[in-house]
This record gives C-alpha cells, structure tokens and sequence, in this order.
C-alpha cells in the first residue's frame, strides 16, 4: 500500500536509496540530521510529496513525487518522480509499477499534464521498466552538480 512517508521511515527509505552502486557512492547514512532536515522541508511543502510503499508493516519501496507550476505547455502544471526505490528483494514482483500507477493517477488528480523523471544513463534495467509503463526518452537531460 502507498502511504506518505513518516519521520520514523527516513532510515529505512535512505537505505533503499543508497542501496546500489550510484546510491552508495552519493548517500550520508551515517549523517542523519541532513535527512530529518530535509524530510522536515519536503513534509512543509504542499507541492512535494515523499511517499512509500508498506508491505507487512515494512517499507520495501519509495519515490518523491513533486508538483510544478509552469509558464510553458499553457501554463500546465508537472510532476516531477525522483528517488524511486524498491528493495532488492522484491524487484519483479510489480511493486514498482503499483508505484507509478498511483503516481500518475496524483499527477492526474493534481491537473498535471505531463509526468516527468530522470534517471541514469547506466540504469538500463530501469530505462525498460519506464518505457513499459509509457514513459519516453524524449529529451536529453543534464546536471550540474553544485
């Protein structure tokens, strides 16, 4: 089941971020004060959402869903899907997908008009999953680490 994020979760969907070779290299387990701030700011924001999936009272999956007020597209609002995790051990099951269906179906409730996310380049396995799901690789996406 999808459910917003309590305080009491931070550990646990760190570690589902951190969990890979890309997350493990950017990630600050052992710094958790960074963590509750930041939780503390995305619970404050209407507009940002951290959200989890709780399967026999464990989160096994997370995202952050944010919605954006735009000028461009007439004016149309989009949601932003970042961070998506789902534990190692129950990859494959469909969770992942259940995720992203509710997702899409906020962005819809919220009057989105487009559902946008990035993900790495080497995450081949995740480029498959998204295009399944409708998504397409239809810009070039760039950062600036700061």
């Amino acid at each position: 089941m999808l459910r917003k994020a309590r305080r009491e979760d931070i550990e646990r969907i760190v570690f589902l971020i951190a969990d890979d070779r890309i997350g493990s290299r950017r990630e600050q387990p052992d710094n958790p004060e960074v963590y509750h701030a930041a939780f503390d700011l995305i619970s404050a924001d209407p507009n940002n959402l951290l959200l989890v999936w709780e399967e026999g009272g464990a989160v096994v999956g997370c995202f952050q869903l944010t919605f954006i007020p735009g000028l461009s597209r007439g004016a149309a609002w989009r949601a932003q899907i970042e961070s998506v995790r789902v534990a190692r051990e129950k990859r494959a099951q469909g969770i992942g997908e259940k995720m992203m269906r509710e997702a899409i179906e906020m962005a819809k409730a919220r009057g989105c008009k487009l559902v946008q996310l990035t993900t790495d380049k080497s995450r081949k396995d995740a480029h498959r999953f998204y295009r399944k799901l409708g998504f397409t690789d239809s810009h070039e996406g760039m950062k600036l680490a700061l």
